[in-house]
C-alpha cells in the first residue's frame, strides 16, 4: 500500500511539471527585451571598473587661530577611475564642521571641490575634526581631516 501511494505521488508531481508551462509559450518568449538591454549597458559600466578618488590632500592643518574665527579650506577631488565618481554624502564629525560637495557625477579625469568650514566658537585648544565622504568607489568612503589649535578667548 505504501509503495503504491509513493508511486502515485511521484506521478502527480511529475505530471504537474509537464502541465505548468501549458500556456503555449516558452521561457525564451517571456524574456523582457528591455531588461536585457539594461543588463547589457550595466555590464559595460561594470567592466570599466570602479571610480577612483584622488585628493590634493586628506589633512589640512589650519595652524593657530583665535576662538570665534571661521576656518575654511578646500579639498580638490579628481576622478582617476574609468567611470563617473559620485559623492552621495559628506558628513562632518560635529555641527561645527560643515562640508559642501559636488552633487553631480565627476567624469573620469575631471575634478571637483569639497569646501569645509569649521566654526571655532566654543572650541578652544587643540582641535581635530573629520569629514566622511560616501562615494561609489570600491572602499565606499574617504575621510578628510582638519586640525589645528584654537587660542581661547580672554575671560
Amino acid at each position: 500500500m505504501m509503495k503504491k501511494t509513493t508511486i502515485l505521488l511521484a506521478f502527480v508531481i511529475t505530471a504537474s511539471f509537464f502541465t505548468a508551462c501549458k500556456d503555449g509559450g516558452s521561457a525564451v518568449k517571456k524574456v523582457n527585451q528591455e531588461n536585457l538591454e539594461n543588463a547589457a549597458s550595466r555590464d559595460i559600466e561594470i567592466k570599466k571598473g570602479t571610480a577612483l578618488i584622488s585628493l590634493d590632500k586628506t589633512i589640512y592643518d589650519f595652524g593657530t587661530v583665535n576662538e570665534g574665527d571661521l576656518v575654511e579650506t578646500s579639498f580638490v577631488v579628481t576622478n582617476s577611475g574609468k567611470t563617473d565618481l559620485v559623492i552621495t554624502n559628506a558628513q562632518g564629525s560635529c555641527g561645527c564642521t560643515v562640508p559642501t560637495w559636488p552633487k553631480g557625477p565627476i567624469k573620469p579625469g575631471d575634478t571637483g571641490e569639497i569646501k569645509v568650514k569649521f566654526n571655532t566658537n566654543g572650541r578652544p585648544n587643540r582641535q581635530q575634526k573629520t569629514v566622511t565622504l560616501t562615494t561609489n568607489t570600491e572602499a565606499g568612503r574617504q575621510v578628510l581631516t582638519i586640525k589645528g589649535s584654537v587660542t581661547p578667548k580672554a575671560k
